[in-house]
């Protein structure tokens, strides 16, 4: 299923069913007198966040989204019947911004939950409502409240606990594919991740942890510059961030402030979220390689570094483990702050 995490659809509830005017005429009653119903409800549009969809694919074929409007009252004191809501699901993670891609309406970023974004209509009142002791037959009737209209951009941000972020030909994808079932394409050419992936590491049966893959980041990706950076959106809401650098590439001090300069220029807390170093391909550099140049970042960054080596899992087993320990402590401290 292709990937997509922004649409733009149009959503209406339903109008109010129209109130009616009408009179009770039996045989032997005298004074039957008004009894015209009331107009239904018209249906509301409903989001609902639900655990089994991760893009938003489906609205790129299906945009526009309407309610039915309410059964009009009848005679004899009959209301109109209300009509059905219209329940679109959306996965989990899904924003739901103003026409102007900048005011919020919603983040459904739970299972189950949802909002009412366009109320339907009220019915309309029928003339058995306008009835008084001084008018004994009122011949007014209301139409229905019309519903809501609007458009809607529909932006989704993956739920996961790791964000995987480097340069391109880190060995993202390599890594991801290690460590769960995922199965993201892997080449040995730039940007051959084009659209996030998820993967689930399970170290045991009380364990396991969500990792999100996304495209690689270059130097002024925040201008637009390769892939830009609209995919950093997927791992705003990750615990951790895993950051991955290619060992045999070189600098490997100037390829970590090149990433960590465009999370802070991207914005959204990224640059102040925990992180964990990774020194990746350490089959392809030679001991004292590997021993200069894992000196060399920890100077800059001022944090610890891991040597690994995705493709031989050297290393892979401890660097999980630290991953685990980390993201327990940061989701146990956000469900109990105190």
């Amino acid at each position: 299923m292709k990937f997509l995490d922004q649409a733009k659809i149009y959503v209406r509830s339903g109008d109010g069913g129209d109130g009616v005017t009408a009179f009770r005429r039996e045989k032997y009653i005298e004074f039957g007198g008004p009894d015209g119903g009331n107009g239904g409800r018209g249906g509301d549009i409903v989001f609902e966040a639900v655990p089994n969809l991760n893009t938003l694919i489906d609205f790129r074929y299906t945009q526009h989204f309407r309610a039915r409007k309410g059964g009009n009252g009848a005679g004899s004191d009959r209301t109109g019947a209300a009509a059905q809501n219209v329940v679109i699901k959306v996965p989990i993670g899904t924003q739901i911004f103003d026409d102007d891609k900048e005011t919020l309406l919603a983040d459904l970023d739970e299972a189950g939950k949802s909002i009412t974004l366009c109320r339907g209509g009220d019915g309309g009142f029928g003339n058995a409502n306008f009835k008084s002791s001084t008018n004994r037959a009122p011949r007014r009737s209301d139409k229905g409240w019309p519903g809501e209209e609007r458009w809607v951009w529909l932006r989704l941000k993956l739920i996961a606990d790791v964000g995987l972020v480097g340069l391109p030909n880190a060995g993202k994808s390599t890594f991801l594919s290690v460590v769960s079932a995922a199965r993201p394409k892997i080449a040995d050419y730039p940007f051959t991740t084009l659209h996030p992936q998820l993967g689930v590491v399970r170290l045991s049966m009380t364990e396991e942890f969500v990792v999100a893959d996304i495209p690689g980041l270059i130097e002024g990706a925040h201008e637009g510059t390769g892939l830009g950076d609209r995919f950093l959106g997927h791992v705003e809401r990750c615990a951790v961030l895993l950051h991955l650098i290619d060992g045999a590439a070189g600098d490997v001090v100037e390829t970590w402030r090149t990433i960590r300069h465009e999370l802070a220029a991207y914005g959204g807390g990224l640059a102040d979220k925990p992180e964990i170093i990774a020194l990746n391909k350490n089959d392809a550099m030679t001991p004292r390689e590997a021993s200069a140049r894992k000196r060399a970042l920890e100077k800059a960054s001022g944090a610890p570094v891991m040597l690994i080596s995705a493709a031989t899992r050297q290393g892979v087993p401890e660097l999980l483990r630290a991953i685990q320990t980390q993201v327990t402590a940061i989701r146990k401290d956000e469900e109990d702050p105190a």
